[in-house]
């Protein structure tokens, strides 16, 4: 089986915005200076244990330029360098819906300010929601590709607890279940290797499988520095997946989800002067290559085993 007209496996997110805009849609990625209630004493102060002190993985332009800016500079970046003709707003560093409705309004509305944005997508946490947000995010929808992206991570309140998440799995389900009333997008983030099994990952996958979202990232657990799996790294506390085991497991997680869910991610470049283990997390392309080879020596593809839960 393929996808979005390519060879495929998978839904590719990327392909299939392509297929659905005329064009190649990249997001340009915004940082509004929201910050998180698991770090600014609300929940806790010291945050999810894998998040660093730019949001986890977050490579926005400077929350100190106003967001019509950041836009512009993005725009102009990503036409120069890729010949870009369709762009994202993209929210990504922290909770990106902790502030009161109206000064949502106002940054929100900032980020599409340029003629060729056609989407927004918003990352948020389960907690951080409520009717009039969902309300608020929904009216862009008509107008705008629209999405909420969860940091759901796992479907294991033993996990969530571990990794200081400061919610329950049921907290999530609840905000998952509203959004979708709204009509909003939504995707899911996952990340494997979270102290858990093998089977307690397929079990997340079968999980979320069952939920029919309109996008999942899968995540590998790393260790950026200042981050407190960075020290237990260092302390010999936590190991990390090889590329094989990653590979195989992505594989594996993918066959459970259905095949209309689009994948935005699957792997990434990690920030070097940052991460700490494990190091092969650097080669993308290598890491996604693999993964389409796995599904051709399986001869298997997303949604292969959905019938199956």
């Amino acid at each position: 089986m393929e996808y979005n007209g390519t060879d495929k496996r998978y839904n590719q997110y990327s392909q299939f915005l392509k297929n659905k805009f005329g064009a190649k849609v990249y997001k340009i990625t915004l940082d509004a200076g929201f910050s998180c209630p698991n770090r600014d004493g609300t929940i806790s102060d010291c945050g999810c244990i894998f998040c660093d002190d730019g949001g986890s993985f977050s490579q926005a332009h400077s929350k100190f330029l106003p967001i019509e800016e950041q836009v512009k500079t993005g725009v102009e970046t990503l036409t120069k360098r890729f010949k870009a003709q369709k762009f994202m707003s993209y929210f990504q560093a922290f909770t990106n819906t902790y502030k009161p409705v109206n000064e949502l309004e106002k940054i929100y509305t900032s980020s599409l300010c340029h003629p060729d944005i056609v989407g927004i997508s918003i990352g948020t946490r389960p907690d951080c929601v409520d009717d009039d947000k969902l309300k608020l995010i929904s009216s862009f929808a008509p107008d705008y590709y629209t999405w909420i992206e969860y940091g759901l991570q796992s479907v294991h309140d033993k996990t969530l607890l571990k990794i200081n998440r400061g919610h329950d799995y049921s907290c999530f389900l609840k905000a998952y279940e509203k959004t979708k009333k709204y009509g909003i997008n939504t995707c899911l983030h996952v990340i494997l290797n979270l102290f858990e099994t093998y089977d307690e990952m397929m079990k997340t996958a079968k999980t979320i499988a069952k939920l029919e979202p309109d996008g999942v990232k899968i995540h590998m657990l790393v260790a950026l520095e200042g981050t407190k799996i960075a020290d237990m790294y260092k302390n010999g506390e936590i190991t990390f997946m090889s590329e094989d085991e990653y590979v195989s497991t992505v594989c594996d997680f993918l066959e459970y989800l259905p095949p209309k869910t689009t994948i935005h991610r699957l792997a990434g470049n990690g920030l070097r002067t940052e991460l700490v283990a494990p190091r092969w997390i650097g080669k993308k392309l290598d890491t996604l290559n693999r993964i389409d080879r796995e599904f051709l020596r399986r001869n298997s593809w997303q949604g292969f085993k959905n019938l199956e839960i």
